[in-house]
């Protein structure tokens, strides 16, 4: 398999022909598909997670996802296309000197429906399976002044919290991030880091809390305010995560996570479909503008709502929701 996985990063970009003089003692190409996406898949979640997140934006990670996914897509397309050359001989005719050719091409515009279909579908298999793609995207955004200290000792500590939440130790991490803070108590991420681990460990009040503090060093702090929107999901305080996400959307309305996350609100939680159509439908042209694979979770949504608005009877007003947005395939 290594061996053709060489020889399909050579030919990706060009269409391949086959020729045969004698095809019944041809050497038979054997492609398994779902092994080719998953070993493809293993090589671009090692390039994502290689990526260097600190001190970057979400658009600046989205696009690096998006490169190291790109790399593998030609491979996975001329993998797939190889798979069928037993069913491509039958139907292929013999030219005048009695040989089969075989013309296998694959089209790498990003913009074609080809290239989605395989891209998109290395992005769901990715998002199921590569914790990193996910770790990357939830890296902190919005640098503030405070955001970062500039104290070495609670650097020092800070990252070995980093260490601990990657290995989801969390109750190890916040000690270091508190280690942190007494060198610096103005450090934002060090309180934001808390918070996502006392999220982790199931303490939402001491979660919020923890993102409070780093609103009062950072009241525009982007980080803390969608957090403090999903603990409150978790709490089940369905209203409340609304009005944290309608907060965020004052400060950041490009955002996509803060559409997509009332709409999952109103999707799985409250039942009330049309409006979160309207707000899916905001996150998904969001996701796909920033090249971000969280595309396929609204996408994944907005079938949802898809089935309950046409149990409803509402398939028009359904349509006429994606019409509004420039959204097809539904």
């Amino acid at each position: 398999m290594k061996n053709i996985f060489a020889f399909l990063f050579c030919t990706m970009s060009i269409g391949f022909n086959f020729a045969q003089e004698n095809p019944d003692k041809s050497e038979e190409i054997k492609i398994d598909k779902k092994k080719l996406l998953a070993e493809l898949s293993e090589s671009a979640c090692k390039c994502i997670d290689s990526i260097n997140s600190f001190s970057k934006s979400k658009d600046s990670i989205s696009s690096e996802i998006h490169n190291c996914i790109d790399k593998h897509v030609g491979a996975y397309q001329m993998g797939d296309k190889l798979s069928s050359i037993k069913d491509l001989e039958k139907t292929a005719t013999a030219g005048d000197d009695g040989k089969k050719e075989i013309n296998i091409s694959i089209n790498i515009n990003q913009n074609s429906n080809e290239y989605k279909k395989y891209y998109y579908e290395m992005e769901r298999y990715l998002l199921t399976n590569c914790k990193a793609v996910k770790a990357k995207i939830a890296a902190n955004d919005n640098i503030g002044e405070k955001s970062i200290s500039r104290n070495s000792e609670s650097l020092k500590y800070y990252y070995l919290g980093l260490d601990e939440s990657k290995n989801e130790n969390f109750e190890k991490a916040i000690e270091y991030y508190k280690k942190a803070l007494v060198f610096d108590k103005d450090f934002a991420f060090a309180y934001d880091n808390i918070g996502i681990c006392y999220r982790r460990l199931n303490k939402f009040e001491e979660a919020i809390d923890a993102y409070e503090q780093s609103l009062k060093i950072d009241p525009n702090g982007k980080m803390p305010l969608q957090n403090i929107a999903v603990v409150y999901l978790y709490k089940k305080e369905y209203k409340k995560a609304v009005k944290a996400y309608e907060k965020l959307a004052k400060l950041d309305d490009q955002n996509p996570e803060v559409y997509y996350g009332i709409g999952n609100i109103y999707t799985q939680y409250l039942f009330e479909y049309e409006k979160a159509l309207d707000y899916l439908c905001q996150a998904y042209n969001l996701y796909v503008a920033q090249k971000s694979p969280y595309r396929t979770d609204a996408e994944t949504l907005i079938q949802i709502v898809f089935k309950e608005m046409k149990k409803q009877g509402k398939e028009s007003q359904f349509d006429a929701t994606l019409k509004k947005y420039h959204i097809n395939g539904y």
